[in-house]
């Protein structure tokens, strides 16, 4: 397979997926009691990006380890999805 197929999909998943992850364990400054002046309540309370980026890695990797054991070992494609729609020429 070529590498630089293999990074673009990586990119993108990891793309995909921090945005997925951004929400997660987010912490508003209303839910703390703590609301900087300024900011409207719903702001979130501290920087949580660095471990959004790290779970979103983690994440990736999980995931395009299976894809890549599902493409690259056992063979599989997108000629190995089944037909939903028939086929009408070949009657």
């Amino acid at each position: 397979m070529n590498w630089v197929l293999v990074a673009a999909v990586f990119f993108v998943v990891w793309w995909v997926l921090l945005f997925a992850v951004l929400p997660f364990s987010l912490r508003t400054q209303e839910e703390d009691d703590d609301v900087t002046l300024g900011t409207v309540k719903s702001a979130p309370r501290g920087p949580h990006v660095l471990r959004a980026m790290l779970r979103t890695t983690i994440v990736t990797l999980a995931l395009f380890a299976v894809w890549f054991v599902a493409v690259e070992y056992m063979g599989l494609g997108l000629q190995s999805i089944p037909r939903i729609v028939p086929d009408f020429g070949e009657q």
